[in-house]
């Protein structure tokens, strides 16, 4: 061996023992397990904490203390009894709209059209009172509830033909009916059904008392609320005790194991899509019968975009979703109230957008798992 060879022989022995001086017991990497469901009930909690820490940063670079801000968003929204009768009006229609996109994502069927669906609900309702002047009074909300239902399971039920029999993705699908249903709305709110007597102003005859929800006394709170309880009580009774549900269940586990067990995969997805959009269908009802009292333009301002931060929030639990419901409700109701103060009521939409953000990252960072290599060589 020469003395240059012997030379590069010694150096890389000494940096051998360097890096294996220097080298850790042991590391940790994020490893992608794709068997987990996402994260726990840290993730909704993380999420809204995540987002308003991330909208105070904004606010504070608009020269306003965050604190003061989100107290007086509080204090709109559940300070009185007028905030907190303004917060459960706007929870109805994301309650309703949450849990028929719920119902939908427990088998992963995307349904992103409640808002199209809650639009048709409240021209189907409305179309009652238009061709059905003579009803007996009694019958006008009983039966304008069954159109709602109606009108929003067959907006549903034209996302879930296409899927079931030609595969078309239903997110395509349900969001281009939206806008479809938005069309309809300017059409007859612009067109055959405009008041005559209302001027400039897009919309129908206010209805009669007959044709409106009642309301709690005092309150523009009205009935629908206990439309949505109702739906919440009955969809958790099938879900935990019926054959159907255990059927959801095992669709939701494990598609494929479903299958071979005989249960139909495209009955259950037209099954959930017409129980989805009848949801979102009573929505609509609701607001043009008990909020508004009229089809007018712009009758929802985006509940059934809304309604899927409500669902994912409660994790698709119904009974949790009455609270994240509140919540948001008290979110948009809160926006209202900091005007006063300088700022928009778009407050609420930011605040919305952050929670839905960080809602995601929390439930793709929850997919993952932390490993530990070194050490015994594992």
């Amino acid at each position: 061996m020469n003395q240059e060879t012997w030379a590069e022989t010694v150096n890389r022995k000494i940096r051998a023992r360097e890096n294996a001086a220097h080298k850790p017991l042991f590391t940790f990497s994020l490893q992608y397990d794709p068997a987990k469901k996402g994260g726990g009930w840290w993730v909704p909690l993380l999420s809204i904490a995540s987002a308003l820490l991330l909208c105070a940063m904004f606010i504070w670079a608009n020269g306003m203390n965050p604190f003061t801000v989100y107290a007086k968003m509080a204090k709109g929204a559940f300070g009185s009894s007028f905030g907190i009768s303004e917060t459960l009006v706007k929870a109805i229609p994301l309650l309703l709209c949450g849990l028929g996109v719920a119902v939908a994502y427990r088998i992963s069927v995307w349904n992103i059209g409640a808002e199209g669906q809650l639009i048709a609900g409240a021209i189907a309702a409305t179309a009652v009172t238009v061709y059905w002047p003579d009803l007996p009074g009694a019958l006008y909300i009983p039966v304008m509830v069954a159109a709602g239902i109606a009108a929003g399971a067959v907006w549903g039920l034209l996302t879930a033909l296409p899927r079931t029999y030609f595969g078309v993705n239903e997110l395509i699908t349900s969001l281009m009916l939206n806008y479809v249903a938005l069309l309809l709305l300017d059409y007859f709110v612009f067109g055959p059904w405009r008041d005559p007597e209302g001027f400039n102003f897009p919309g129908t005859p206010i209805f009669s008392l007959d044709q409106q929800l009642m309301t709690f006394s005092g309150t523009r709170l009205h009935y629908g609320l206990i439309f949505a309880l109702a739906a919440v009580v009955l969809f958790s009774l099938l879900y935990s005790k019926s054959r159907w549900g255990y059927e959801m269940k095992l669709l939701g586990a494990n598609p494929l194991a479903a299958k071979y067990a005989g249960i139909s995969v495209n009955r259950h997805i037209l099954l959930v899509m017409l129980i989805s959009g009848g949801l979102a269908g009573l929505a609509g009802m609701s607001e043009v019968s008990g909020v508004s009292h009229r089809l007018m333009y712009g009758i929802s301002p985006g509940y059934g975009y809304t309604a899927i931060i409500v669902a994912w929030l409660a994790k698709l639990n119904p009974w949790w979703m009455i609270v994240t419901s509140l919540f948001v409700g008290g979110l948009i109701v809160g926006g209202y109230s900091v005007q006063t103060i300088g700022l928009p009521s778009s407050m609420s939409l930011m605040l919305q957008g952050a929670i839905l953000i960080c809602l995601i990252g929390g439930e793709m960072l929850g997919k993952y798992r932390l490993v530990r290599r070194g050490g015994s060589g594992k």
